[in-house]
């Protein structure tokens, strides 16, 4: 938090800099002119943090532990090495310790105001002297400023590393600026983060070499088939890098999906992608609606047992999870029904020398792999029923061993898909609340004794709400599978216990301060913007402290 009225006054002068930076900045290629009903979003969480009553429904699977309401979330991820899970805000990066997973306890803040960092990204490496350094990735779409470094400002295509080898003084260590948009940037390895790639745009990546923290480097720009455009994005947008444990990244995007060998991070060779229904947005039609808007992220489970030509099973490492996003397609947000869906693809073969032969040219929808099933969960009933123009979209998801995905719906919950049959998905469970807008949800991974996870999860998810924060819940989960006790991993320090501002926010500036800084910035960005952004997403923003627009893609 701010220590010091100078660093105030610091930073109101900064706010000049900003200010003056985004009237002159060039216009985004495409953004989404909602506002998703940020005002009443405000209303909300005003309402939660004053301790107003609010409905929860969850599925009989499903059983409400805890609410945590620090951070108004963006997103979050845990460390590989230590009971710790970060978050991302607008406004800042907290650090919790979650030696209990039931309870994680705040122990470090950083304040950031930043557009967007929407998969905020973890990565470590060993140092000089052979000890552990943790750090997580910042990706600035449009802005980014700390008052920790009050002398400088972030914009377009910046990569920032903070540190968080201490969880009690998160610190920005480097940046680095890019040729390519950072709307999410991904460790390759996050056990060993040497290199890292940008979300990228017109059809183009940066490779980050991180192998000396103090000094990132842009070290090449590649081509890749998922970012190029299609009917909406008509200059392309790449969107996430997910990665296996048997040496491929999958790229999301505008253009589908497509599949790299990373064996040599700093050399990625396309070797595979959707095939023409990736950038399908047809809205009727037996193969309709594959890709409306964009393929948001994906995750291959079981990706070492793959054998070419079996057929589509989870446990065969062949079927790709993927998030199709489309929330603000033609009105359609008004519909959840027909908002963005889960989906699983069916990935026969990876061969890539016969892939880039019969695709010299990197074009989308030439790949191999084709839909096999998708689902819109909330549609299948449950929980509580959306608002009238709700925001609703499958979003973020994560992965269980045991075949169950938990995802962020925004307004719809969190909600619970079986994958085991991936030709039938069905919806698991659930959990909604009458003031949510939950983003992403996350399996809380087992650990040793020792604090490094081991690979599998928990039955606990931890479920990241724009609105009411962090919610703590637990899952009975299917088979006779026995879930092993939790180690509780606490060494406890009240020392150590960041202070929770009153306004409930995740630290960082007060929220006054926060606000004139982004009252002054929107209002004068404006004028640049003008015809891009209705009225009501401008005169929104600063009344909510976060950014209306969940998205500004490139």
């Amino acid at each position: 938090m701010f220590r010091s009225t100078r660093r105030y006054r610091r930073a109101a002068a900064v706010t000049i800099g900003v200010v003056a930076a985004l009237a002159l900045a060039p216009a985004s290629a495409f953004a989404h002119g909602n506002d998703h009903g940020s005002e009443e979003r405000a209303e909300k969480r005003a309402r939660f943090l004053d301790g107003t009553s609010v409905p929860m429904v969850t599925s009989p699977n499903v059983r409400f532990v805890t609410n945590v309401p620090d951070t108004a979330g963006i997103s979050g991820i845990f460390a590989k090495s230590a009971p710790y899970f970060y978050v991302s805000s607008t406004d800042s990066i907290s650090v919790y310790d979650v030696s209990d997973p039931l309870s994680p306890r705040i122990v470090g803040t950083l304040p950031n105001l930043v557009f967007e960092n929407e998969a905020i990204n973890y990565g470590e490496k060993r140092g000089k002297g052979g000890e552990i350094e943790r750090f997580v990735l910042v990706g600035s779409d449009l802005f980014q400023y700390t008052p920790t470094e009050p002398d400088h400002l972030g914009f377009t295509n910046e990569v920032v590393v903070v540190d968080v080898t201490d969880p009690a003084n998160p610190h920005v260590r480097s940046r680095v600026p890019t040729q390519t948009n950072t709307h999410t940037i991904s460790c390759v390895d996050q056990t060993d983060c040497r290199y890292a790639y940008t979300a990228g745009r017109n059809g183009e990546f940066s490779v980050i070499d991180l192998t000396d923290l103090d000094d990132p480097k842009e070290l090449q720009v590649f081509e890749s088939p998922a970012g190029k455009p299609n009917e909406i994005f008509t200059r392309g947008a790449g969107h996430k890098w997910n990665f296996d444990d048997a040496g491929y990244g999958f790229h999301t995007g505008s253009g589908g999906t497509a599949v790299f060998d990373v064996s040599d991070p700093a050399k990625p060779v396309p070797v595979e992608g959707t095939n023409e229904l990736g950038t399908d947005n047809r809205p009727e039609g037996p193969n309709a609606g594959w890709n409306n808007f964009i393929h948001h992220n994906a995750f291959r489970p079981n990706a070492t047992r793959f054998t070419e030509g079996a057929p589509p099973s989870v446990e065969n490492g062949n079927v790709l999870l993927v998030t199709e996003e489309d929330y603000a397609n033609d009105g359609e947000e008004l519909a959840c029904d027909q908002a963005g869906t889960f989906q699983t693809w069916y990935v026969p073969t990876l061969d890539g020398a016969a892939y880039r032969a019969g695709n010299p040219d990197l074009e989308p929808g030439l790949g191999n792999m084709r839909p096999l099933d998708k689902i819109n969960a909330p549609a299948e009933g449950g929980g509580l029923s959306t608002p009238v123009g709700g925001f609703c979209s499958g979003h973020w998801f994560d992965y269980h061993g045991s075949g169950i995905v938990a995802q962020g719906y925004y307004q719809q919950g969190m909600r619970l898909t079986d994958v085991r049959d991936p030709g039938d998905l069905k919806q698991y469970g659930w959990f909604t609340s009458g003031v949510s807008e939950v983003w992403d949800a996350y399996w809380v991974p087992q650990r040793n004794n020792n604090g490094i996870a081991t690979g599998k999860q928990t039955n606990i998810v931890y479920s990241v709400d724009l609105v009411r924060g962090l919610d703590v819940l637990t899952v009975d989960l299917p088979g006779d599978e026995t879930m092993p006790p939790i180690v509780d991993l606490s060494v406890a320090d009240a020392s150590q216990t960041a202070a929770i501002p009153p306004n409930g926010t995740g630290g960082g500036a007060s929220g006054t301060g926060w606000v004139a800084l982004l009252a002054a910035a929107v209002a004068i960005a404006a004028l640049r913007y003008r015809g891009r952004f209705p009225l009501a997403w401008m005169v929104s923003l600063p009344l909510t402290r976060k950014p209306a627009d969940p998205h500004l893609h490139r």
